[in-house]
Formats: C-alpha cells, sequence, structure tokens
C-alpha cells in the first residue's frame, strides 16, 4: 500500500485545500507505519526505527480517537477505508 504523501492526501482530504485534517494525518500515518514495519521485520535489532514506531502509531491512535469523539462517521469511514481493526 506504499502510495506518496501527495495522492494520499488528494484521496483522503475533506476538501481541496486540506492538508492537515485528522483523516489525512491518519492516513499519512498508517502508509508510514506499514513502511516501517516492513523496516523492522528485516531490522529486528533496529530499536531506534522501533521506538519511532511506537510514537507514530501513538499519534495515529490519538487522532482515531479524537474522530471517534468529534466525527463518528469520519471515523468508522476512516477505519474501512484504511482496513485497521478498532
Amino acid at each position: 500500500m506504499s502510495k506518496t504523501k501527495k495522492t494520499i492526501i488528494k484521496d483522503f482530504a475533506i476538501n481541496k485545500n486540506d492538508t492537515g485534517s485528522a483523516d489525512v494525518q491518519v492516513a499519512v500515518l498508517t502508509n508510514r507505519i506499514l513502511t516501517l514495519s516492513a523496516h523492522m521485520k528485516l531490522n529486528p535489532k533496529d530499536k531506534h526505527s522501533q521506538r519511532g514506531l511506537l510514537i507514530m502509531v501513538g499519534r495515529r491512535r490519538r487522532l482515531l480517537d479524537y474522530l471517534k469523539t468529534t466525527a463518528v462517521e469520519r471515523y468508522q469511514d476512516i477505519l474501512k477505508r484504511l482496513e485497521l481493526r478498532r
């Protein structure tokens, strides 16, 4: 699922000029998490990347919690589109 950042922003933007909504941030973080997870499978001793991965997962979780409390429809839509379990 490795897409470029521009295509991810275009796919998940709420309006034309949107680059920082929670939806976009979750989608970009998900792409980075998937990429870093593949790196971690090849390099299990890379503790610096492991810490970065955990930070990204926590940030994505907080953004999803925010979406869940403010916009339930967008939250459910993004979970479905990114195939995330929660």
